[in-house]
Parts: structure tokens; C-alpha cells; sequence
């Protein structure tokens, strides 16, 4: 029995030490479960073991420490497969244990942060028997007494559901009386005094002060990178006071630009009279010609036509006629175009449309490159009314 405290204990210490590297955050009323379960218990040196297996019920309630050490008390109700032929009553006997668990998974493959779909644990304790008279050929013992009992057995696990605050077991353990009130020389430790015991049961784990069912891991920081997120923080802050006054100041100024606006569309549209000069007495009609020409076109005539209805309805108007040309050639060239294309235009005037030739007069400009944009628009004549 020593050596197996011993070792036990020696477990414990090993897996309490593995953890030591790994901060997790847990508090006093943190990684707390119950749970209940049942099965069935037999004597260990029974012949015809599967005909004297007796149900048992219980209720689990525990703490884990760390992802590898817990602690647990747990209280298990024995019945008879026959009613005991002194009590009349199927109930046997009680037992309330202290059990510690080293998770040999979590030991093992470390802990991820959640538990692992399957695992794998020892669970070893002691605690307090009390067991009913039954006959000595049948049952679970023979005794008529209370006194000290061990359990020693694997914990199959089953971590179920999205935040693994479920589980399901199956623990298979052997139990041992080892001590009694009322025999100082009761057997420790021998098997004719054990009995094995198979259960499954289901496990709820509370929600801890980290917002899981489970261990979490600790995001640890050093103080001078907590001042500095603070100061950082007290920076955002003033950060975000001052954009809240710009905000503020902008909202006023959107709500005064929408009074402006919605003044603007009340007021009633004013019509500004804009007076545009312009020379009277330069005719629009011009006569355009070819490059190095100084015939009229026939698509021209409709301007010299114009200009002979416009002296026809004002009688008493004189007209010079002005030559251009484009600036591609000499000045003297240019200069005799200019004059022929201007005679040219009194020409048609006189002899086409019946202008008597006094009121006409020409002039030859010469190349210019002023009167249009496009150099070709400036190989023209133009009609201005002297009279006005």
C-alpha cells in the first residue's frame, strides 16, 4: 500500500511539474465538474463472477488543478442482485472516496488549448466503507462494519460537444479493504478483501471565469509593455475625443450649409439681361476660296446671293468687299490673291446680281492668319457696310 501512495504521489508531483512551464488562467471556483454514474461491482475471487455482480450508483464532484491533476470526492451506493435475506433490501453498503487523477494524455501530448477529443487517466484514492451483513458465500464481503478502503483504476474519457463541457466515461478500478474498526489484524492489501468494479458515467463542466468549460491559456505581459497599451490607449482616447469635436464641428457646418442651400432653392431665380456688342456693320456672310484661287465656287454664291438681298433691301448702303489670304506663299503673291479674290466677289455682285459697281468697293488684305483658327478659313472675303 506504501508503494502505491508513493508512486502515486510521485505521479502527481511529475505532472504538477510539467505543467509548471505552462501558464494557464484558473481560478479558486474555476474547472469544476460533477457527475453521476452507475455500473456493477463483483468480489475479485469470486468463482462465478458474472452471476454475483451487484449494481452500484454514484455522484462525482471534483476540481481540476491543472490540465493533468485533479482531485475529486465521489460517493457510490452498492445493491444486491437479491434481496439480502436479513434486511429484505437490495441496498448493500456505501462508500465516499478521495480520489486524485493525473490526465496521462494531457501529460503526455500536452495540452491544445481545449481537451482532446479522447483521453486517457489514472485515478487512485482512499476513503470510508460501510457494508451491510451478507452471507459469506455471496456478495461482496462479509464483514458487518465500516472502515478504510482504496481504489485504484483507468478513466477512459469522451470530450464531447463544440465547447467540450461534456464527458463521457468508463472507469474500470479495484477496491481494497485494508483497515477496519473492529479487527486491528484485517489484511491490507489482499485481494480476498477487493472487489472490481466497472462504471460509466457522465461529467458536466461549469463555465469558468475565462468564458469556457476549460483550462485557457494566460496572454502574459511584462509591465513596460502594459504602460505602454495604456499609454497607447490614453493616446486613442485623446485620439478619438478630438475627432468627436471635428465631427461635431463638421455636423454644424453641414447643417449650415443645408440652411444656405434650402434658402437658395426658395429664392426666386433672377434673369440677368446680358447685352453682347457687336460690330454692326461687318456682314456674316463670307466667301470662302481654294488654296492659290481666286474663282468663286459654285457652293459660294449662296453668300454673294446674301449680300446683293441685303443691298437690295437697303438701298442706300455701301458695301466694301476686303480680300484674304492664307499666309502659304509670298507676301507679293498673296497680296495680288487678296485683290483678286476681293474684284472677283464686286464681279458677281455687278454682273450676276444687278449691284450697281459705286456701291462697291475692294481692298486686298493681304495672308493673314488672324481672321479664323483654321488656316484655310483665312483664304476668304468679307463684307463690311460703310454706311453704318
Amino acid at each position: 500500500m506504501k508503494k502505491a501512495l508513493l508512486l502515486a504521489a510521485a505521479a502527481l508531483t511529475v505532472a504538477q511539474a510539467s505543467q509548471a512551464q505552462t501558464v494557464l488562467e484558473s481560478k479558486t471556483f474555476d474547472n469544476i465538474y460533477v457527475g453521476l454514474h452507475g455500473g456493477v461491482a463483483a468480489k475479485t475471487t469470486h468463482t462465478a463472477i458474472f452471476k454475483n455482480l451487484n449494481p452500484t450508483a454514484g455522484i462525482r464532484i471534483g476540481r481540476y488543478f491543472t490540465p493533468v491533476v485533479g482531485l475529486a470526492v465521489d460517493g457510490d451506493l452498492f445493491f444486491d442482485n437479491a434481496p439480502d435475506k436479513n434486511t429484505g433490501t437490495f441496498f448493500r453498503g456505501f462508500t465516499l472516496d478521495v480520489l486524485g487523477t493525473v490526465n496521462f494524455t494531457n501529460w503526455i501530448d500536452g495540452y491544445i488549448g481545449q481537451p482532446h477529443f479522447f483521453e486517457v487517466s489514472a485515478v487512485a484514492g482512499a476513503g470510508w466503507d460501510c457494508r451491510l451483513y451478507s452471507p459469506s458465500n455471496k456478495g461482496l464481503g462479509t464483514i458487518k462494519d465500516d472502515g478504510m478502503v482504496s481504489k485504484l483504476g483507468l478513466k477512459f474519457d469522451f470530450n464531447l460537444g463544440q465547447k467540450k463541457a461534456w464527458q463521457l466515461y468508463i472507469e474500470p478500478t479495484i477496491n481494497h479493504f485494508f483497515a477496519n474498526n473492529t479487527s486491528p489484524d484485517y489484511p491490507q492489501m489482499n485481494v480476498n478483501n477487493s472487489y472490481l468494479e466497472l462504471t460509466g458515467g457522465v461529467i458536466y463542466k461549469f463555465k469558468n471565469s475565462n468564458g469556457t468549460h476549460n483550462f485557457a491559456f494566460a496572454l502574459l505581459r511584462d509591465p513596460a509593455e502594459i504602460d505602454g497599451l495604456n499609454a497607447k490607449i490614453n493616446q486613442l482616447r485623446q485620439t478619438v475625443n478630438t475627432k468627436d469635436q471635428q465631427i461635431a464641428q463638421d455636423a454644424n457646418d453641414i447643417a449650415e450649409l443645408q440652411r444656405q442651400l434650402n434658402e437658395c432653392r426658395n429664392q426666386k431665380p433672377k434673369v440677368v439681361e446680358k447685352v453682347v456688342k457687336v460690330n454692326g456693320s461687318v456682314l456674316q456672310p463670307t466667301v470662302i476660296f481654294g488654296q492659290g484661287k481666286s474663282s468663286i465656287d459654285a457652293a459660294q454664291y449662296a453668300s454673294v446671293a446674301m449680300v446683293a438681298k441685303y443691298m437690295k433691301n437697303h438701298p442706300s448702303s455701301h458695301i466694301l468687299i476686303k480680300g484674304y489670304a492664307s499666309p502659304e506663299g509670298s507676301v507679293e503673291l498673296n497680296q495680288r490673291l487678296s485683290e483678286n479674290r476681293a474684284q472677283a466677289v464686286k464681279d458677281a455682285l455687278v454682273n450676276r446680281y444687278g449691284i450697281s459697281s459705286s456701291r462697291l468697293s475692294t481692298q486686298g488684305m493681304g495672308a493673314t492668319d488672324e481672321l479664323f483658327e483654321e488656316i484655310d478659313f483665312n483664304r476668304v472675303a468679307t463684307f463690311t457696310d460703310t454706311t453704318k
